[in-house]
């Protein structure tokens, strides 16, 4: 990849912000401007910033979770609270801290306080059993783990020290509560280095790669995301992504940057997450799939619902189908973002409500400052139409794994394992992921698109198509699938209405029906599900 010339770097941060500007993501008052400069000098960006969010918008309510709400000057009083802690605790070096906690205040109060130390902070995700915890907790070397008490059988074998952020019988009395409250209020030392964040790969099974990022200098990432998806200050996000993933952490870190408040559940009760919005009357809701999934499922009680102030419904994390997207837009009018991403990447492209009305099945256009190419096996560049490899240079992208593999080519670009294309308007297509590809009568087949017929299907609730071996042909193709609760579904009407779309040569050999498929907190099928449903339809 060509490198941008200064000029255009020069240009394009300057484009940036005015956008983080208009936006209200720069601070107005020259007090706050200097109390978040002075903090994020002493404590980088993540472990700063609570400073100037305190300073610009002390009594507004930063936070509202299942224990209570918390002031933006509460919440920064909170976190460095905590950073004098983790100093008292590790006082000649900064530690490296995981945290393995669900949606709520202290996940963020404990990630922006490591990182005021110069801590390096691991987000581990809430879908992990003990052994990947032992194996993560080995391999990133965690002095440190913060944790919710429902994790303790699997975090119980971890010898470092640990404190349960969130406890089911007195969420108000932890044992990090306790820590915190033992420590000194007041700001604590310059952080001894910059803070590292590593965020890891959502495999289910295997051991997770870890994808580190070190402070950000550019404003491209965020001025990005925000000319795709218009947030604003001073308004209210529920965030029901999960925080330990960078689609949920980055817009609720952003949403606190511009001054709004945000609603967070530990767990996703769709009907709960309905009345949330009503009664915080939120601009903005921010989701996995299988959550949107579950909103529209409800129905009427979506079509009774006040939700005049809702101008944001943004999915993330896993892929989003096109029936979906209608049934969204049905229900909440045109108001869906999709966002397509990688933990390698950051996000690469963003649909707008404009981008899926015209086409449905796209990931939008790359924002400003992410280059995106469709290239063959040999690195050539495909016209339009034409399906490739996803390559992309993101401000946010990754230069290597903690373990040392490289996760970028000599060109600068990353290998999202992905492929796709751009269409006539200049809008992306991921047709699936490169390494679930099979070739089946000669043509290139995805278990992904087949994945789409499927849930097009107003009689399947839910579907996963995955290769399973084959004596003749090598690999051929498996669906399961979920009937919907009005059934009346069987796997000849299943066939016939692929028939419809697919060729022969993608149409599954088997239509196994389960009664549910099991998805992590980013909205995919756990790969350990199907491991066991093809081992018990062998």
């Amino acid at each position: 990849m060509k490198p941008l010339s200064a000029a255009r770097r020069v240009a394009d941060e300057a484009r940036a912000a005015r956008i983080l500007w208009q936006a209200g993501a720069l601070p107005r008052d020259l007090g706050a401007l200097r109390a978040g400069r002075r903090a994020t000098e002493k404590y980088g960006a993540m472990g700063g910033m609570p400073a100037a969010w305190a300073a610009a918008h002390p009594d507004r309510i930063a936070i509202i979770d299942d224990r209570g709400s918390l002031t933006f000057r509460q919440f920064g009083v909170r976190v460095y609270r905590l950073a004098n802690a983790f100093h008292s605790e590790f006082p000649d070096a900064p530690a490296t801290v995981g945290i393995m906690c669900r949606n709520h205040a202290d996940a963020l109060v404990t990630m922006s306080a490591a990182a005021a130390t110069g801590a390096r902070v691991v987000l581990l995700n809430s879908d992990f059993g003990a052994r990947q915890i032992a194996q993560v907790s080995s391999r990133e070397r965690l002095d440190a783990l913060v944790y919710d008490d429902e994790f303790a059988g699997a975090v119980a074998a971890f010898e470092g020290k640990k404190w349960a952020a969130w406890n089911s019988g007195e969420p108000s009395d932890t044992e990090l509560d306790r820590f915190i409250t033992a420590a000194p209020a007041g700001f604590p030392p310059r952080a001894a280095r910059p803070s590292s964040l590593v965020i890891l790969t959502s495999g289910s099974s295997g051991i997770p790669k870890g994808a580190p990022r070190g402070e950000a200098r550019s404003l491209l990432l965020p001025a990005g995301l925000l000319s795709r998806i218009p947030l604003r200050g001073n308004e209210t996000a529920l965030i029901a992504a999960p925080v330990f993933h960078g689609w949920g952490l980055l817009i609720a870190t952003l949403a606190l940057n511009l001054g709004s408040t945000l609603v967070l559940h530990r767990r996703f009760d769709a009907a709960r997450a309905l009345a949330a919005l009503e009664e915080y009357r939120c601009s903005t809701f921010i989701a996995v799939p299988t959550m949107l999934r579950r909103l529209v499922d409800l129905g009427d009680a979506v079509e009774a619902a006040d939700l005049s102030p809702l101008r944001i419904v943004a999915s993330g994390g896993a892929r989003l189908d096109p029936a979906l997207v209608g049934s969204v837009a049905g229900a909440f009018g045109p108001v869906l973002h999709n966002l397509y991403g990688s933990t390698e990447a950051s996000f690469i492209s963003i649909a707008t409500p404009e981008d899926l009305r015209a086409a449905p099945a796209s990931a939008g256009r790359p924002p400003i400052g992410i280059t995106v190419r469709i290239a063959d096996t040999d690195g050539r560049d495909l016209p339009t139409g034409a399906d490739g490899r996803i390559l992309v240079h993101t401000p946010g992208q990754i230069q290597a794994y903690t373990d040392g593999r490289s996760g970028v080519g000599t060109d600068g670009l990353l290998d999202t394992g992905d492929r796709g294309h751009f269409d006539a308007a200049g809008r992306l297509h991921v047709v699936g992921r490169s390494d679930g590809m099979i070739v089946s009568g000669g043509e290139n087949v995805f278990p992904e698109e087949v994945e789409l017929a499927l849930l097009a299907h107003p009689g399947i609730a839910d579907a996963a198509v995955t290769a399973v071996e084959d004596a003749e042909f090598g690999q051929r193709l498996r669906a399961y699938v979920v009937a919907a609760e009005s059934g009346g579904i069987d796997a000849e009407a299943v066939r016939t209405h692929l028939a419809e779309g697919l060729s022969r040569s993608r149409m599954p050999r088997d239509i196994v029906f389960v009664p549910e498929l099991s998805r992590g907190s980013s909205g995919k099928v756990l790969r350990r599900t199907l491991d066991e449903l093809k081992e018990s339809h062998q």
